[in-house]
This record gives structure tokens, C-alpha cells and sequence, in this order.
């Protein structure tokens, strides 16, 4: 083609001299795909990039791209893409959508020892082994034989990850309540009554019958509202009292905190 003709409003510029049709939605994983397929051949994705290619929204569409190439490996540098110089183990990396990409476990590693702030970092690890990529054994052996820059900082988050959350806010909603004085309850704890299954509560502390649960599971569609007050009838039958949490209870842990010791307290 001609420069004249990948000027015209059919296509779209995605790097230097990497073009895509304009019908392609302007994405990360369009980027990424074409970063590491056209713009740099045989690099390796990762990271952040690799986690949206594994199906996890946690890049934005304008985020750089981060790719990986061998230490000594010449490269240009390109607006928009982030290149990382190290060895990667054969064993991580693999092929998605026709490139290159780090491993579920390798990305999840990756993911512990990139995002400096911890309990983010966690809710990052929660969310690739949540999603069914990789079991957490194995990001915790993973995690246990890197080595280099953030290794040690990997070790810690993934020691912290359950992989059970359900939404980033489940696994915050865990942490605080692991740092605080209350005694743990019980993730995912499903609730049963003598005519069987009735729910599977977020967090539940079963001899006490108090459940939290964080509020983004009540909300849907219309059509759910009466099967989700049928389930809030049936674990208030069975003897359960429910604490529900809002993203604003969680911007202000210590009265949300006192809430959830306090039912606890009634409950004894």
C-alpha cells in the first residue's frame, strides 16, 4: 500500500509504521497483538499486557504496552511501548492470539512484583487465578524460585492472595479484614439449611451466622432483584444475619470495621 492511501480515514496508525483498519477497535490488545506481532517480531508480552490478553481488564486502551526481549537484544525505541531486557524461562511464554505472551503463571508472578502497592498487587494476583488461568500453587512456587528485581516483594503478595474473591473489591474487603482485630471468617462459605443448599456468602463467620457481603452482588438487572431477596430471605431463615458493604463503606474501614464487630458481638 501507499502512504498516500494509509492516510485516508479506512485506516488507523498504531505505531511507526504499523497500520490497522479502521473497523479494528483502538484497544490494548489490538496494540499489544500488533506490538509484538509487526512492530517488534518475536518479543515477548508481558505483564500488564499479557493479563489483557488473558482476558483481564487491567490496562487502560492508552497504557503503554510492555513487551520483553532478551538482555542485548537491539530495539528501537517506539512511542506507546514499554520494552523490558531480561531472560525468560522457556517454560514462560507461550502463544495467544498469534504472538508471543508470558504464561498465566509467569503474568500473575510478574503482576506480584510490578504493582508496588501490595494489597493492589494481591487483587491483581486474585484476579488471574480467580479467573481459572493458573492455580495458586502454582504462582506460589513460581513466586518462590524467581529471582531479581521485586522477587521479594512477589513472594509476600502471593503469600497474601486466595484466588476466591470474586470482584477486586472482595479481595480489599479480605484484606482489611486480615489486618484487623476481628477474628477471620471464612471466604466463599456456603450456607446450608436442612432443605440443602441456600448460598455462597463472600465472607461468613459460620458458628456466630453472620455473613458479609459486599454490596455489587445485589445489584443486576431487573430481572434478578426477586431471586437475590429470595436468597437474602432464605439465609435470614436459616438464622443469618447479613452485613452488606459498599464501595463508600470501604473508603471508611474503621466504621465499617466497628459495623461488622458489632453484629459479630450481637451474634455471640
Amino acid at each position: 500500500m501507499t502512504r498516500s492511501e494509509l492516510r485516508s480515514t479506512a485506516w488507523r496508525r498504531l505505531f511507526e509504521d504499523v497500520y490497522v483498519c479502521a473497523c479494528v477497535p483502538d484497544t490494548h490488545l489490538t496494540r499489544a497483538i500488533a506490538a509484538a506481532g509487526t512492530l517488534l517480531p518475536g518479543a515477548v508480552v508481558s505483564g500488564r499486557s499479557a493479563a489483557v490478553l488473558w482476558g483481564l481488564d487491567v490496562a487502560g486502551d492508552r497504557d503503554d504496552v510492555e513487551l520483553t526481549v532478551p538482555p542485548g537484544a537491539r530495539v528501537t525505541a517506539a512511542r506507546g511501548v514499554r520494552v523490558r531486557r531480561r531472560s525468560l524461562a522457556p517454560d514462560a511464554v507461550t502463544r495467544r492470539d498469534g504472538v508471543r505472551v508470558t504464561t498465566p503463571v509467569a503474568t500473575a508472578v510478574d503482576l506480584a512484583a510490578g504493582e508496588p502497592v501490595v494489597d493492589e498487587a494481591v487483587v491483581l494476583v486474585d484476579r488471574v487465578v480467580g479467573r481459572g488461568l493458573t492455580t495458586l500453587a502454582e504462582v506460589r512456587a513460581a513466586a518462590s524460585a524467581a529471582t531479581g528485581p521485586g522477587s521479594r516483594h512477589a513472594r509476600r503478595v502471593v503469600a497474601l492472595a486466595d484466588g476466591l474473591a470474586g470482584s477486586p473489591q472482595e479481595t480489599r474487603l479480605r484484606l482489611l479484614f486480615r489486618r484487623s482485630s476481628l477474628p477471620r471468617p471464612v471466604a466463599q462459605h456456603v450456607v446450608r439449611d436442612d432443605a440443602g443448599f441456600v448460598a455462597r456468602v463472600d465472607f461468613g463467620w459460620p458458628e456466630l451466622r453472620v455473613a458479609v457481603e459486599y454490596e455489587g452482588r445485589w445489584h443486576g438487572e431487573r430481572q434478578q432483584v426477586a431471586r437475590d431477596r429470595r436468597r437474602l430471605n432464605r439465609l435470614t431463615a436459616a438464622g443469618w444475619t447479613v452485613v452488606f458493604v459498599t464501595a463508600e463503606d470501604l473508603a471508611e474501614p474503621v466504621q465499617l470495621l466497628a459495623r461488622v464487630g458489632a453484629a459479630l458481638a450481637a451474634a455471640r
